[in-house]
């Protein structure tokens, strides 16, 4: 490591030094297949950069559906700014699960995530994960996003009631006494960038 350190300070390489050794996770994208990461964003992941490369992103999500729905969700940003951020629970190697903030920047903006450059930053010593069930999950991302337990309702294919109940729970389990608690009890979830969908 040394020597590739020296080899890159005497041709000034910088560029690949910094990629390579950033103390922040980044990985560059084509078609939400990583091309390449640097060391910090596979070890965030419990992998070697080498197991990485080439491989579709969805094995670093909790679920299929998660995969999707961010996709969903990060296209029409980047089509709109060409830049993108969000706060998502992401899944390691040996499975567990933790909270992460995401930046990307395409490329390529008339096909968003064609080619993509993004960073990755592990968020668990501010924010511990904290187990849900799928569908609490569900209702924590649409609350953080602001919508009324009738959208809710709406988006999810359930009633009203039903949504409210699973409110009521989440604000019983936290010992919190409303949604602006709540996201507090969770770790300061900023709502308009946070993605959490789960398929368990």
């Amino acid at each position: 490591m040394e020597t590739r350190i020296n080899d890159c300070y005497r041709e000034e390489r910088f560029a690949e030094l910094a990629f390579a050794y950033a103390p922040v996770g980044l990985v560059v994208t084509e078609n939400r297949v990583i091309r390449d990461c640097n060391i910090a964003f596979a070890a965030m992941f419990g992998y070697a950069p080498e197991e990485l490369k080439d491989k579709v992103f969805s094995i670093l999500y909790p679920t299929d559906e998660e995969f999707t729905t961010i996709r969903d969700r990060g296209i029409r940003k980047l089509r709109e700014t060409n830049t993108y951020w969000d706060e998502r629970i992401m899944a390691r190697k040996d499975g567990t699960l933790f909270w992460c903030r995401v930046r990307g920047h395409s490329f390529t903006p008339d096909q968003p995530l064609q080619r993509a450059v993004w960073s990755f930053a592990d968020l668990s010593e501010v924010r511990p994960y904290r187990d849900l069930t799928r569908r609490e999950r569900e209702i924590v991302s649409y609350l953080a996003d602001g919508l009324t337990s009738k959208e809710i309702a709406l988006k999810l294919d359930l009633s009203y009631r039903t949504v409210e109940v699973y409110r009521a729970k989440l604000l019983k389990k936290f010992g919190v006494a409303n949604s602006s608690a709540l996201f507090h009890a969770l770790g300061e979830i900023d709502g308009e960038h946070v993605v959490t969908k789960d398929s368990k």
